[in-house]
């Protein structure tokens, strides 16, 4: 039997899918660009969800956020659902599980305890006896912050005292965080160079961890499923010289700008995004009102949001030259042509994109399509595009098969090897996108095939519906539109249908009684 491959899962948070060099001549990923040569670039792939918790829990279970319960963040991932790391151990893996994770609320209480929550995460004690197991991990090395938020602390801050910053916390936001108004957006900074030196940035941390993960297990002789969860680009928009300065504001360019006009036709909640004191109110569950991502004005200054993208900009290529010490690892244990290597990201974002900014209930390319390359030498072809259907549901089972183990019936995802490997025929015909933000609202899903995409609104009878191949910048919404009520019956559906075809089958049956 031929040697199970090492399985390396690289992920970054919240990049728009077309952060890629090989794509925008504007940035430049190397490292990325790599993979892209080595690997195929997969085009069309979609996240479970657009905010990152119930999509980090599918990329582990296979499972829909509807159905293993961290249906968005605030929501614990139930400790009892079934991982893929389970499997993988079962099949003599070691699973691993260095950054960020995101699988339990930024709060505790009974039935629903969380250790990624305040104080713990700064806790340090607590965090040099804890490596797991967790969520069918082997071991883990965590953290939480995003840039210099709040919330760092946790084997980040172990590891920064190891390199010996005593002072870290002074590099992060205090905690506890300073009051704010309802309308001000936390994730902007004014100044977005960062003091802390980028060898002691937590992309630097993650790589470092990676490698040492990668070389213990090469030296050990057991296949490994490593998951190397980086935090960037996921605004606040900071990060250390030289990449703050890397690229230059005035270079930027702000893709499928807003046109006056172009959300008469949109949900009520788009046009309000373009006031400067917008009331949301009417969006908000009466029994649960956190709050809803996206819910804001989005409106910034042109010069402002160039200087975001810029850093945006700078945080990834930061990021792009980690991930290329990771491969570079490989390469020196000699691991590259036996590890299958599957970068991508949670979700999108959006800067600028018709006039929004960062993330929310607004189901566009921009924030529910994510970058997407697969790398197995000799298995997956290199330097190949494909535009077939992925959705980050399916790595799981993709995963179990490329190891040559049993997809097990609680798992939604859809097996896509033969796809990766080029060998004809894809097995999805449509993604689905859920996004239940409160109990009751905001919850839509948006249902996508070739051409065209549908989302509907629970309880509402407003929704979208596009054409992506007449109209692949989202301008056109045919939802009310007369001459589009039979497309769009027809969508719905299929949309009906594709809930049916999902519900996992945890148990067979056996017997007639």
């Amino acid at each position: 039997m031929a040697r199970r491959p090492n399985i390396l899962l690289i992920t970054s948070d919240q990049q728009h899918y077309d952060t890629l060099g090989v794509t925008n001549p504007r940035i430049s990923t190397p490292a990325l660009d790599r993979l892209c040569r080595e690997g195929t670039r997969f085009d069309r792939a979609y996240c479970p969800s657009p905010v990152c918790s119930p999509t980090r829990a599918s990329l582990i279970t296979g499972q829909y956020p509807s159905t293993h319960g961290c249906w968005t963040i605030g929501v614990k991932l139930p400790e009892d659902v079934p991982t893929i790391g389970d499997q993988l151990r079962r099949g003599g893996y070691e699973s691993i599980l260095i950054g960020k994770a995101h699988f339990q609320p930024l709060a505790s209480r009974p039935g629903s305890e969380s250790i990624e929550c305040q104080p713990i995460l700064r806790d340090l004690d607590f965090w040099r006896d804890f490596k797991g197991p967790w969520y069918g991990f082997d071991r883990c090395e965590l953290a939480r912050m995003h840039a210099d938020e709040s919330h760092v602390g946790q084997h980040y801050a172990l590891w920064l005292e190891e390199k010996g910053l005593k002072n870290w916390a002074d590099y992060f936001q205090p905690w506890p965080p300073p009051p704010r108004t309802d309308n001000e957006r936390y994730f902007l900074r004014e100044q977005r160079s960062w003091n802390l030196p980028d060898s002691l940035h937590h992309s630097t941390w993650i790589a470092e961890r990676t490698i040492a993960h990668i070389d213990r297990c090469a030296d050990e002789g057991r296949p490994f499923f490593l998951w190397s969860s980086f935090f960037d680009p996921h605004p606040p928009y900071r990060v250390p010289e030289p990449w703050a300065g890397m690229y230059d504001p005035r270079a930027m360019v702000i893709d499928k700008p807003y046109r006056d006009g172009e959300f008469d036709r949109m949900p009520p909640h788009y046009a309000r995004t373009r006031e400067a004191k917008p009331d949301f109110r009417y969006l908000y569950d009466q029994v649960n009102r956190h709050g809803l991502h996206g819910v804001h004005s989005h409106l910034q200054a042109e010069d402002a949001l160039r200087r975001d993208i810029a850093c945006y900009y700078g945080m990834t290529s930061l990021m792009d030259r980690e991930i290329g010490r990771i491969l570079d690892a490989l390469d020196r244990r000699g691991l590259a042509e036996e590890t299958l290597v599957v970068f991508t990201s949670d979700h999108g974002h959006f800067i600028g994109q018709h006039g929004l900014i960062a993330k929310g209930p607004f189901h566009y390319e921009d924030v529910i399509r994510v970058p997407m390359i697969a790398r197995w030498t000799g298995r997956i072809p290199a330097g190949r595009v494909s535009t077939s259907l992925q959705s980050l549901l399916d790595y799981p089972a993709t995963f179990l098969s490329g190891a040559g183990l049993e997809v097990p019936g609680w798992m939604q995802g859809l097996d896509q090897l033969g796809c990766w490997e080029g060998a004809g025929g894809c097995p999805r015909d449509h993604v689905v996108c859920e996004n239940r933000h409160n109990p009751t609202k905001m919850h839509l899903r948006t249902w996508v095939d070739d051409r065209y995409k549908i989302t509907v609104y629970r309880g509402e009878t407003y929704g979208e519906l596009f054409d992506l191949q007449a109209d692949p910048d989202e301008r056109n919404n045919l939802w009310h539109d007369p001459a589009a009520q039979r497309l769009k019956g027809d969508l719905l559906f299929r949309f009906m249908q594709s809930v049916l075809e999902s519900e996992p089958t945890r148990m067979q049956r056996i017997a007639g009684a």
